[in-house]
């Protein structure tokens, strides 16, 4: 299994001389093993991936990728047009997104193509599109690889995933706040409660099971790519934004015996200096509270082996 990240940033693609190093697209990261490629989120990271696949099979129309979303906002999905793959007669796309109660998968990403957004309507894709919407904690197959799912939370609800093959396990885990002081759900929270108004006891054990879905969806694994957007202070400044802290993530990697922790969904504003002390600094956290635990900092291009492929 081999895990490469195409697109390692939050909320907008910040390209410029501050962030060489790390990169400036959006969340998108591939998973191969064997002959099954798994896409991760479709963030602007997406379009050089598709370009590079062209050059193989997908330009002849013979290829096959299944893309995981893990919620529709747009650093998420904003690649998805420029999906070179999309306009190839004879390619299948497989798209797998939690499922809603009020709006289908196809309607959200079909929408940021029609006019006057995009030149060109989804519908004049010429590869075989299927869209698969997800129930929360469900388990499924893609090939040889299995897929896990978990609940984040996040203002409109977001989705962690698994993926285990050959022995081998990496987990996904962006976009999500800390399982405390806020529970969010389908709405964004403009407002977040003050320090000293208590959760109520059924929103407590609601953060506490979420929370606990995710240890489980860690477990064992052999890479955890986990949202750490904010610093200390940015979460003090806003934490109804729905987005952790390094040591959030490594508390959860702890817990569930996770082997290495990437730091992922970089805030648009941080330099690649600052990415590189924020690493720093999460690992001297995780020394001193997760000893064992390796911590790297994601960055376009990065290129992950976990065994045989």
């Amino acid at each position: 299994m081999r895990v490469r990240f195409w697109g390692v940033r939050g909320s907008v693609p910040v390209p410029g001389s501050g962030t060489v190093r790390y990169g400036g697209n959006t969340s998108c990261v591939e998973v191969e093993s064997g002959g099954t490629r798994v896409i991760i989120d479709a963030g602007t990271g997406l379009r050089r991936l598709g370009k590079q696949l062209v050059r193989g099979t997908p330009s002849e129309g013979k290829g096959d990728a299944h893309i995981l979303i893990s919620h529709t906002h747009w650093d998420h999905i904003q690649g998805l047009p420029f999906f070179a793959p999309l306009y190839q007669a004879g390619n299948r796309l497989n798209i797998y997104a939690r499922k809603r109660d009020d709006l289908r998968l196809r309607t959200v990403l079909a929408g940021q193509t029609e006019a006057p957004y995009f030149p060109r309507p989804f519908d004049t894709a010429r590869a075989e599109v299927d869209f698969c919407e997800l129930p929360d904690n469900h388990r499924f197959e893609i090939a040889d690889v299995r897929v896990t799912t978990a609940q984040l939370n996040h203002p409109y609800v977001a989705t962690a995933y698994a993926l285990e093959a050959g022995g081998r396990k990496v987990a996904y885990v962006s976009d999500t706040a800390p399982f405390e002081k806020i529970l969010f759900g389908e709405e964004f929270i403009a407002r977040p409660p003050a320090d000293d108004e208590p959760l109520s006891s059924s929103d407590q054990a609601h953060l506490a099971r979420l929370r606990q879905g995710v240890v489980r969806l860690c477990e064992g694994a052999d890479l955890v790519v986990y949202d750490t957007m904010f610093t200390d202070a940015d979460y003090e400044r806003s934490p109804h934004f729905g987005h952790s802290r390094p040591a959030d993530a490594i508390a959860i990697c702890r817990q569930a015996g996770a082997k290495r922790l990437a730091l992922f969904h970089h805030a648009p504003e941080r330099t690649d200096e600052e990415v590189d002390r924020m690493r720093d600094e999460a690992r001297a956290h995780a020394a001193r509270h997760a000893p064992g635990l390796e911590v790297v900092a994601a960055f376009e291009g990065l290129d992950v082996g976990l065994g045989p492929t």
